[in-house]
């Protein structure tokens, strides 16, 4: 996900996205310790969008003050 597609996002929206990217984060990780997933990058693409997603909430809650 883009961090454009995030700025256009509500601060409900990204919360819920946000719950969904951890979900899948933890799913992803816990299949990948069974059994190699096919394409680890994903994990690293999945902590980076929750990175992005985390730092553009915290930027809407602070501009929102």
């Amino acid at each position: 996900m883009k961090t454009s597609e995030i700025k256009e996002m509500t601060i409900s929206e990204i919360e819920e996205r946000l719950d969904a990217e951890k979900q899948e984060l933890t799913r992803m990780t816990l299949s990948h310790h069974i059994s190699p997933l096919d394409n680890p990058m994903k994990i690293r693409k999945s902590r980076r969008n929750i990175a992005r997603m985390l730092t553009i909430l915290r930027q809407k809650q602070l501009t929102e003050k």
